[in-house]
């Protein structure tokens, strides 16, 4: 069990630490919002987890991605709140401001956006299927609370991970400040990232 677990965190590590939509998305977000946004949108992609964790304990993964309808309805769904959200990034003034002067947005809603980003990529959810399983450690027993063990690792160290990239994010930004251009390519890198991601979703 020990040497399972272990081997798995490392994993977990692994691709949290590997450049990826969700890390580059928090490095974004923290830049343009300070070190605290980019940590409540964290918390936000992390804790979506628990739900994409729920799913396959109890086998609705399965059941969900066995329909090829109802997993491309999901697919566009999670598109388009993705290009929804880089529209009203273009739509925001030419010039978008650093950390302290950026227009603040609550907590909450940062958060509540992080949890839907999560829910709606249903790649999380098929990566779940393919990569938790392989560290059962034992097949026979309790399957729902091993399940929800490797759910709780997979949220821990992630977090811990992208509220590093939160922290230095915001020591950077600081820097960045007196960078007159250095706001407009923040604004379209968030605009690509998004449009990024819609189409990482959408690929097969």
């Amino acid at each position: 069990m020990i040497e399972t677990l272990i081997s798995f965190s490392i994993a977990t590590l692994a691709l949290a630490i590997a450049p990826g939509p969700d890390n580059i998305y928090v490095l974004t977000q923290s830049l343009v919002n300070g070190t605290k946004s980019g940590i409540a949108i964290s918390a936000g992609l992390i804790s979506g987890c628990i739900v994409h964790t729920t799913l396959l304990a109890f086998g609705i993964s399965a059941i969900i991605t066995a329909s090829e309808e109802i997993f491309y309805f999901i697919k566009v769904l999670g598109a388009c709140y993705l290009l929804y959200l880089a529209f009203k990034v273009y739509q925001s003034d030419e010039h978008i401001s650093l950390a302290q002067n950026a227009p603040k947005k609550t907590y909450l809603s940062l958060y509540k956006k992080g949890i839907i980003m999560n829910l709606l990529n249903p790649k999380v959810m098929i990566f779940f299927l393919a990569f938790f399983p392989g560290f059962l450690w034992d097949k026979e027993g309790d399957t729902v609370l091993q399940f929800y063990i490797l759910g709780l690792i997979f949220m821990i160290l992630p977090f811990i991970v992208f509220a590093i990239i939160s922290l230095a994010a915001g020591r950077i930004s600081k820097l960045l400040l007196e960078w007159k251009s250095m706001s407009l390519i923040l604004k379209w890198l968030q605009i690509v990232v998004f449009i990024g991601i819609a189409v990482f979703i959408l690929l097969p």
